[in-house]
């Protein structure tokens, strides 16, 4: 790839502001741990994943630019910095796995020196990191078999490299069939209101050279019924351990429109977006942000002055509507309060389900 999310370079984290695209590839450099919170807030990076490995790496920074030289001390200032990181967003359950895999990291006892916690957290970062991407890669392996060839699939928001540090979830089961020779066409849904699909998908896409179409969100149900698709992929941020899936606005209503047309729907992700201590998806919740997401359009206001605005960053699609969740474990199938269970007590490479 010719592009990298997020990369750590000499204690400064690197972030590709992905508001700017597909116009302009920008790059910004935070050595600050307060700034990566607003950066996650404000969607400079975003993707369940990438917000993981980005506030791993943002405890990194805190780690670095506190001066005291007492460890107890560095390790509170750690725990203000936890704080901030956590408070930044709530629907991805990522986020959270990877700041308490950092700090369960930086409480060992054996790290006696402030430079050795230093050195801990930010090798425990790059594990985050690390982690999320060969995920990423044995997921789209474990996928290859539910592709056919040719096949033509749907695609809602962004899951690709930008999403997840490397290589994708949902977009990494299209790349991996492609790069295995499937001939695939893919439909991308534009994702309102802040156009993943339109901006960030097709943009990764076309750097990958798969064919691709985006189509209104709305439009869904229409090529089902009139030219037929083959499968469904969808990210996720939030999968309760009933299999009730928080995901980008909209993937509720793409759901119900594959399960009328018959069409299998996934939802892909690694095993750190499942969250065994939700029981549903009635218990996650659900970010509300600004109105001006929807009234405006790249700075032009499209509707009119001091209207009310619904704006969920989130939906969540019950479990009935998905026929499988694709893990780097492997494939889970209904029943999926018994299979999530087993996959999340499962060796590596062991398929339950």
């Amino acid at each position: 790839m010719t592009y990298r999310a997020i990369e750590w370079d000499n204690g400064v984290l690197r972030l590709i502001d992905q508001r700017k695209l597909p116009a302009e590839t920008l790059y910004i450099d935070y050595t600050d741990y307060r700034a990566v919170a607003v950066a996650i807030r404000e969607m400079v990076v975003r993707g369940a994943p990438a917000i993981g490995a980005t506030a791993a790496y943002g405890l990194a920074l805190a780690a670095r630019s506190s001066t005291t030289p007492d460890v107890a001390a560095l390790r509170r200032d750690l725990e203000i910095a936890a704080g901030v990181l956590r408070g930044s967003r709530p629907t991805a359950v990522n986020l959270f796995t990877a700041i308490n895999q950092v700090m369960a990291r930086a409480a060992d006892t054996g790290l006696t020196t402030p430079d050795a916690l230093r050195e801990a957290v930010l090798t425990e970062a790059h594990a985050v990191a690390d982690a999320e991407v060969q995920a990423n890669r044995q997921i789209g392996l474990n996928a290859l078999p539910l592709v056919p060839d040719p096949a033509t699939i749907i695609h809602h928001c962004n899951t690709g490299a930008l999403a997840t540090v490397d290589y994708g979830t949902a977009l990494g089961v299209i790349r991996a069939a492609h790069e295995h020779g499937k001939r695939v066409q893919v439909l991308v849904d534009e994702t309102r209101p802040r156009l993943q699909g339109a901006r960030l998908t097709s943009w990764e896409l076309k750097q990958l050279g798969i064919p691709h179409r985006v189509i209104a969100d709305g439009a869904s149900g229409h090529f089902m019924r009139t030219e037929g698709v083959d499968l469904c992929v969808v990210g996720c941020d939030r999968v309760a351990a009933n299999g009730d899936t928080a995901n980008k606005i909209g993937t509720y209503n793409l759901a119900v429109v594959a399960h009328e047309n018959g069409v299998p729907f996934y939802v892909v992700g690694p095993t750190t977006t499942i969250d065994m201590n939700t029981p549903t998806g009635d218990d996650i919740e659900i970010e509300e942000r600004p109105a001006e997401e929807v009234t405006h359009i790249r700075g032009q206001q499209i509707t009119p002055d001091g209207i009310d605005v619904g704006n969920p960053a989130f939906d969540v699609t019950p479990a009935r509507y998905i026929t499988a969740i694709i893990t780097e474990r492997g494939i889970v199938y209904p029943p999926f309060e018994e299979n999530l269970r087993e996959i999340m007590h499962a060796d590596q490479g062991r398929q339950p389900g």
